[in-house]
């Protein structure tokens, strides 16, 4: 049987506040999950945005994608990476499926459109578009309606890295009037069969407005202004997501999904600055004498083993003979001296001596296939409790200063889901799912094959 299935993507949406906490708060996502099922979804590794909402949509991995980050390495080389826009994602997901079948789709804000593709229907580009002053949908001239309808449309704020946190409200607040807006129009003046949005505002009020709300934090303040801004705005967003499903046709069947959660971030890891203290990163210069971003040092490639590019979690490449211009580890010790280093940065402690919980990963063993260039090793610092830091000229390998500005939480590996059937009633019943797991589960719902390469399987309820 063919349905209309409706897709509510809330970037870093953290399970122990929808799902738990604030449910009480949330009167639309509670009524979804009462008669619904709903629980932990876990994400890919690495748990980011870029890739994680392609992994979501189309059903692979990040190995598989060649997607490991919003930067990645472009070629061999040492300085050349490439931003992963849409244009990297080479592989189908659910809504070209979906339009090659004839049914009509409508995409809003998912991570990994702009520039944008053609669809049978519309769609609007991502966070990633540069200005609207770009070709950033799909008919090109749906911006126009767009404008006619919402005024200036907001792909994402202008500016979350601030410290200027009545400014930052503002902006989020602003940014998800204007895309409920427009997604409420198109759930009447535009037909669909398949509709997808996602909201970027809850990930950029996690990452601002974290330590002023969760008592946990090392900068917490008793009696802060900002305490209930992040509460706030979750309900702020159930009301604006009840108003979309009063505008659904009945037999709808609505899913919630974030493509991952988010945590409190106790610190930083200056990972080149280890390296370098580990004798794997040899300068070309003196030690800068302050934080100085990794690209803007020279580097003694012939004498260095290993280096880092910094994020939420670090992707350390090695320096390998024959592969990199001037490798310095033979092939043969390849191995060898990966498993060694792994092991050493699994047994970096905290600034207390204290086992912070570090899981390495090797791409090999944990994607089914490694396209594109991939880091030899995938590091979540203290079980992501700890950003990885790229900076260079730090007094001392911890670091409570973000080297790209201000930023309160990292991300975490159980994002959530909620999976809403009208027909029936679900029960309330709490199940554990994968990312990869919803397009499938979409594909499903709307009667059409499950293509034998996703990776995923469907949600059961």
């Amino acid at each position: 049987m063919t349905r209309k299935v409706f897709v509510i993507g809330l970037d870093c949406a953290a399970p122990e506040l929808v799902l738990e906490r604030w449910r009480d708060l949330l009167p639309n996502l509670n009524r979804l999950m009462s008669r619904g099922v709903y629980g932990n979804l876990t994400s890919c590794t690495p748990a980011i945005t870029v890739p994680a909402w392609s992994v979501m949509t189309s059903s692979k991995d990040p190995g598989t994608l060649g997607i490991y980050g919003f930067r990645n390495r472009a070629d061999w080389s040492y300085d050349k990476m490439s931003i992963a826009t849409g244009s990297a994602v080479k592989v189908d997901r659910v809504w070209d499926i979906l339009s090659r079948a004839n049914k009509r789709v409508n995409v809003v804000g998912v991570p990994g459109t702009y520039p944008p593709r053609s669809v049978n229907g519309c769609l609007v580009g991502c966070f990633l578009t540069p200005s609207i002053a770009s070709n950033y949908t799909y008919p090109p001239e749906f911006k126009k309606e767009i404008a006619e309808w919402v005024g200036e449309y907001w792909v994402d704020v202008k500016d979350f890295r601030t410290e200027d946190k009545d400014y930052l409200l503002r902006q989020i607040y602003e940014m998800t009037r204007v895309r409920c807006q427009l997604v409420k129009r198109m759930i009447t003046d535009k037909p669909w069969d398949f509709f997808m949005f996602v909201e970027m505002g809850v990930d950029r009020i996690h990452h601002g407005m974290w330590s002023y709300t969760d008592e946990g934090h090392w900068r917490f303040e008793p009696g802060n202004k900002y305490i209930n801004s992040i509460r706030d705005y979750y309900i702020y967003l159930d009301r604006e997501i009840g108003e979309m499903l009063a505008l659904l046709p009945e037999d709808t069947v609505v899913m919630v999904a974030s493509d991952h959660g988010a945590k409190r971030m106790d610190g930083g890891i200056a990972v080149n600055e280890w390296l370098r203290r580990e004798g794997y990163l040899t300068l070309a210069q003196d030690v800068p004498d302050k934080m100085t971003p990794f690209e803007r040092v020279k580097v003694d490639w012939p004498k260095t083993k290993a280096w880092s590019s910094g994020g939420y979690y670090a992707r350390i490449f090695m320096n390998v003979q024959g592969r990199e211009p001037n490798g310095l580890i033979a092939p043969a010790d390849y191995e060898r001296e990966r498993d060694e280093l792994a092991r050493r940065l699994i047994a970096i402690p905290g600034p207390n001596g204290e086992d912070i919980h570090t899981q390495v990963f090797k791409p090999q063993d944990i994607y089914h296939a490694v396209n594109n260039i991939a880091p030899d090793l995938i590091v979540y610092f203290g079980d992501l409790y700890w950003r990885s830091v790229g900076s260079l000229g730090l007094d001392s390998i911890y670091t409570f200063e973000n080297d790209t500005g201000p930023d309160d939480a990292n991300h975490a590996q159980q994002g959530m889901f909620i999976l809403y059937d009208p027909a029936r009633d679900l029960g309330g019943r709490r199940l554990q799912a994968e990312i990869m797991d919803i397009a499938p589960t979409v594909l499903h719902y709307m009667g059409e094959p499950i293509p034998a390469d996703m990776q995923g399987k469907v949600i059961h309820a």
